[in-house]
This record gives structure tokens, C-alpha cells and sequence, in this order.
């Protein structure tokens, strides 16, 4: 079917993203450095697929490649989308060197979750800007939202495409109309990380409780404090610290606070200790 969709980074996002866009018989590109990293993608693929309840599903093939043969994997692509670490030099790195090894008409697009696209090519001389906007996805299959946020010089007629794109794939597409830090849903739940912290910052009630009441009005499986552990304390002060250097009005109480867990190595989940005490990292 058509041509070919790359994903450049075969890791949590490159390997899912892949099992979407190659659900409709399209022909699906995937680039690592990691060797292993892309023979473990495509076994994690293949027990998607056999997990799969989708009905509609025709499975396109998946080839993979590394950085040496960039040239060759990005041949007759529509759609390339970068799912490289949280480095906002590296994002542009890639961008950089997407944009002049692509087809002139493919379209280019960044999967990061706390850079927008206008951020990530600001002074980059790009042979095409017009075709490049962020992609931001959460945990596909099962989270299928993708938020869609273009930059001031992003052709218009690049989104309705994605748009419709994006269904037949199995995502829910949204449209992000001006540029946002944190696309929709992630600046609306930094909010709510933000003031669950400044709220165990003041003494208010312990992180415990404020999961507690959380869970119990708004019926979610994990309070914020939960969810934080899981993503790692670290990454959270990272994310909050880049939200401080965009925004002066944020609070740093949070900050402060945070920051006393990661100096004493409690960084959630991964560590065995957080807001909460784990088994084993």
C-alpha cells in the first residue's frame, strides 16, 4: 500500500508506532543503531499483532536498518517520524539531517514530548520547513491519542492528511492549533502534577493522602504521586525545570521538593524508592 512510513528509534515509542503504521498493509521502516535493539522490536511487534482484537488489520512489512544505510531507509517515505531520546541538541541533529536525506515531499515529524516543533528547528536552515510539525503520541495501542501541533510556517494542508491518516490507523488525532508546551493533555496534567506537589511541598497532606482522594473522587488507577514514580522523579524535574525556564509565573516550591528526592537517589519506580517504596528497581 503506498509508500513507506520511517520511524527513526526503535524503542518504546519506535517499536509501537511501528506496529500502527503498519497496520493498514503499509510497508513500515524502522532505524536504530542498536541491532538488538531492533531484532527485540520486531519479536515485541510480532506479539502485538498476535495480541491484536483489530479486525480491520492488514499487517504491512517491517523492514529495519541502521544509521549507516539512513539513505536507503528513507526512500520512497510519505512520513518519517523521529523517536530519538529527550535531547533537544540530538532532536536537532536529526531534524537537520532528516531534512536533507528525505524525499522533498515526505513529511517530517517529531515525536517529543516536551519540545515543540518551533523550538526544536529554531535557526535550523531547513531546505523545506513547511513539511515538518510534531507528532506526539503517548502509549499506543493502547493509548491511542496523538496530538498533531504544526509551527507558524507548517503547510496548512499537512494536517487534515495526518489527520485522516491517523484514524485509519487506529489513533485519535487531535489538532493542537497553537503552539503549546506540552501539547494538550501533558500541559494540562503538569498542572496537576505542579500543584499535588505544592500541596505536600506546604504541609497540606502527604503524598499518600493526596493519591488517596485523587483516586477516590476521580476514579483513576494511580494518584499523581504514583504516576510520578513510574515516569521517574528525575525525568518530572526535568520536565518541571524546562516549564520554569518558558514560564517565570510557575511556582519553584515544587521544584524544591522534587529536587529532595533526586539528591538522595529516590527517583521512583526504577530506583526502589520514590514518594513510595518498591520491591526491587
Amino acid at each position: 500500500m503506498g509508500r513507506v512510513t520511517a520511524l527513526l528509534g526503535a524503542g518504546t515509542q519506535g517499536r509501537r508506532l511501528a506496529y500502527m503504521w503498519s497496520s493498514q498493509g503499509r510497508a513500515v521502516h524502522l532505524i536504530d543503531a542498536q541491532e538488538k535493539q531492533l531484532s527485540d522490536s520486531l519479536k515485541y511487534i510480532d506479539g502485538l499483532r498476535d495480541a491484536s482484537q483489530r479486525t480491520d488489520a492488514r499487517w504491512g512489512d517491517i523492514k529495519t536498518f541502521t544509521p549507516d544505510s539512513l539513505r536507503a531507509a528513507l526512500q520512497d517515505t510519505w512520513l518519517i517520524v523521529e523517536c530519538v531520546p529527550e535531547k533537544l541538541e540530538l532532536k536537532r541533529q536529526v531534524l537537520a539531517q532528516l531534512d536533507e536525506l528525505a524525499p522533498k515531499d515526505a513529511i517530517i515529524a517529531s515525536n517529543s514530548s516536551s519540545h515543540s516543533i518551533t523550538e526544536i528547528i529554531e535557526g535550523l536552515s531547513l531546505s523545506n520547513a513547511r513539511r515538518v510539525l510534531s507528532a506526539h503520541t503517548y502509549w499506543p495501542p493502547e493509548t491511542s491519542a496523538i496530538e498533531l501541533m504544526g509551527h507558524a510556517n507548517t503547510d496548512p494542508g499537512i494536517i487534515p492528511l495526518l489527520m485522516e491518516q491517523c484514524r485509519e490507523h487506529g489513533f485519535s488525532p487531535f489538532h493542537v492549533k497553537r503552539d503549546s508546551m506540552g501539547y494538550i493533555y501533558n500541559r494540562i496534567w503538569a498542572a496537576i502534577k505542579r500543584e499535588a506537589l505544592l500541596t505536600a511541598a506546604e504541609g497540606v497532606a502527604t503524598p499518600s493522602e493526596i493519591d488517596a482522594i485523587f483516586k477516590d473522587v476521580l476514579k483513576t488507577p494511580k494518584g499523581p504521586f504514583e504516576q510520578m514514580d513510574v515516569v521517574g522523579l528525575d525525568v518530572v524535574l526535568n520536565i518541571e525545570e524546562h516549564y520554569a525556564e518558558k514560564r517565570p509565573d510557575i511556582p519553584e516550591e515544587p521544584r524544591k521538593y522534587l529536587h529532595r528526592f533526586v539528591r538522595d537517589g529516590q527517583l521512583g519506580v526504577k530506583s526502589g524508592q520514590g514518594f513510595y517504596s518498591y520491591s526491587k528497581p
